[in-house]
Parts: C-alpha cells; structure tokens; sequence
C-alpha cells in the first residue's frame, strides 16, 4: 500500500502525535519530526502502536533551513525514500482580533507555518521527483471556511499553506507527486485542547458544541485518519484539495 517512510513534520505535538501513531499502522517506517525535545519524540515512538515500525526521531526546526535539509537527508540516507510528507506543525497561538494583533505577531507565525512549510517543500520536492512519487499532506483549518473571531493569527498563515498544496498539485502532478490538506474544526488535542480549558467560559464551549452537527469536538484521531487517508494509496486520484474534518461545524 505505501512505499517510502512517513515523515511528520511537528510529530511531538497533540495532532502530530496522533498522527504518528495511525500511520505506523500502515506505514513500516516512520520520521517523527521535533524541533527541540528529542525525548518528547522518543516517547512518541515508544507509543506506536504497530511494533514492527521503525521510527527514527529527527531534529527539524522550521526555522533553520540547514536542520530541515540535514532531517530530510538524514531520512532519506535511512529508509531509501520519503512517501508522504505531513505538516501538522505550528506556532503555540493566542486568540486575539485583527485590531489587536502586532506585526511581530504576523511575522512570528508566518515565518514558522508558512515560509516553514515553503522551507519543507522546497527541500523535499527534489527527492519526490527522482523517486518519480511522494505526497504532501497538510493540516490546516476549517477557520477558511467558516471563520471564528478571533482567529485570524491562525488562519490568515493557513490560507497561504492551502494555495500552496494546490500549486504543488498542479505543477507537480507531472511528476507523479501529489498533495492536500486536511483542515480540522474544535479539536479535543494539542493547542485545541489547551483552548478548551483555558480560552472562554464552559457556557460558551458547550454553546459551540451544540453548534455542531455530531454534537461533540473532534480528536487527534479524528485528524488522524484523514490524514492517513490521504497519503495512502487510496487517495491516489485525489490532489489539490482540502478534506475538512469539523462534525459539521461548518455547515
């Protein structure tokens, strides 16, 4: 079904994590990407589920193009090839109107999920043509479709990614090379899951979750599986677009 390793860009972090753990279920090797607790990633890689998944931490700071090419390479040396690419990394964000959000503030989340992803892609996409395959899979959010106040230091940056994934799509194609995005609603996981206890009053939580069409927030494996989904074989045929996972929030 796969051939290549997986590599999760932000594989440490509530999403990543989850993520991590459904793809050693189909995938026989496995790149948990940090930035800067190798042991958070070991503890990842003790968490697999499928022990016969060889998982490899690797050093990935967004910010510094030489750790991103020493990762990949160091991947690549590894496993022979890299068959999907997963982004779930991102900036730890607060929920602030656009009237109060600071330009160091847009530049910090920009240059770390944006330009950050530039940097993945750049760095990857030579190793996806000489393998004549490989796909991109990123996670974005359903705030591009349905848009929460308050959340524009997130998703302003990930309708930036999106446009991306959809030009390597279509100039990639050629190539043998896909690549989607996954866009997660209210998530029971990593920063979701801080904002759930931290961020508003329960009233206003339980008056979102009625919201919802499935009545009940997301998990990290809800997001996990359509991740796997998509860069597995059985997506082969699908490039470009954006799978959003949200209960129906959007609706």
């Amino acid at each position: 079904m796969t051939k290549g390793a997986a590599f999760v860009v932000g594989g440490t972090g509530g999403l990543g994590s989850a993520i991590c753990r459904r793809l050693s279920t189909e995938w026989d090797q496995l790149a948990i990407g940090y930035r800067s607790s190798r042991e958070k990633a070991l503890a990842v890689a003790a968490s697999l589920p499928n022990n016969s998944c060889e998982a490899l931490s690797i050093a990935c700071d967004l910010s510094d193009r030489t750790s991103i090419e020493t990762g990949i390479r160091e991947t690549v040396e590894q496993f022979g090839a890299i068959g999907t690419m997963v982004f779930a990394s991102g900036v730890d964000i607060a929920q602030p109107f656009v009237s109060q959000i600071s330009e160091e503030q847009w530049r910090e989340v920009i240059e770390i999920e944006l330009v950050g992803l530039t940097r993945i892609v750049s760095t990857t996409l030579p190793y996806f043509r000489a393998q004549g395959f490989g796909n991109f899979v990123t996670v974005v959010s359903v705030a591009n479709y349905c848009f929460p106040p308050g959340d524009a230091l997130s998703s302003v940056p990930k309708a930036g990614m999106e446009a991306l994934g959809r030009a390597i799509a279509k100039e990639e194609g050629r190539y043998g090379i896909r690549a989607n995005m996954v866009a997660p609603g209210i998530i029971d996981a990593g920063l979701g899951a801080d904002f759930l206890t931290s961020l508003y009053s329960p009233e206003i939580w339980e008056a979102q979750r009625r919201r919802i069409a499935l009545q009940r927030f997301g998990s990290g494996e809800d997001i996990a599986e359509a991740v796997a989904f998509l860069a597995s074989d059985r997506a082969k045929y699908m490039t470009g677009q954006t799978l959003i996972v949200d209960g129906g929030f959007s609706l």
